[in-house]
């Protein structure tokens, strides 16, 4: 009768450290992705639209980007900013769950390139290469740069913020 007492003890204690956890644990397994970063500073192009960034300048905030963010407000996005080292490499959108534009800019802080990004969760996915070199990749919702006129050759005005 001990034992068996021990065991429904144990088995109490066991559920009871459940019960303790399992909030925390639907809160952490409810929602697929991750929330939004919040954004650190704005870019504004040529013309006036403004775009409020999350800067992600490096090697693991690049790496990470926007995979697992399920939404992102209307008029806020991500900047890769290699500071001042010129860039020839591809974006892919790998556990990205979101399509997404992507705004390339030269040392010169003009618009190289623009492309529109589909979501992709099994390999291989496709890349995304500028034209030309570039110092900044510019990630914002799908259909951002069209819908606010923003085109390649336009100019960045002005940045706030850590944004190189």
């Amino acid at each position: 009768r001990a034992s068996h007492r021990a065991r429904a003890t144990m088995g109490s204690v066991r559920i009871l450290v459940a019960a303790l956890l399992t909030p925390a644990l639907l809160v952490a397994c409810t929602d697929d992705g991750r929330p939004a970063p919040e954004a650190q500073g704005s870019i504004t192009f040529e013309g006036g639209a403004t775009l409020s960034v999350r800067v992600a300048d490096d090697a693991d905030e690049r790496r990470r980007g926007l995979m697992g963010v399920t939404s992102l407000p209307d008029d806020e996005g991500m900047v890769f900013d290699f500071g001042d080292q010129p860039q020839s490499g591809e974006f892919w959108m790998k556990n990205t769950l979101i399509p997404l534009s992507i705004a390339f800019v030269d040392d010169g802080r003009r618009i190289v390139t623009i492309l529109e990004m589909e979501p992709c969760d099994a390999e291989p996915c496709p890349t995304y290469r500028a034209d030309d070199r570039y110092v900044l990749a510019i990630e914002a919702n799908a259909g951002w740069f069209e819908r606010h006129g923003v085109e390649v050759g336009d100019t960045i005005e002005e940045t706030d913020g850590p944004i190189g």
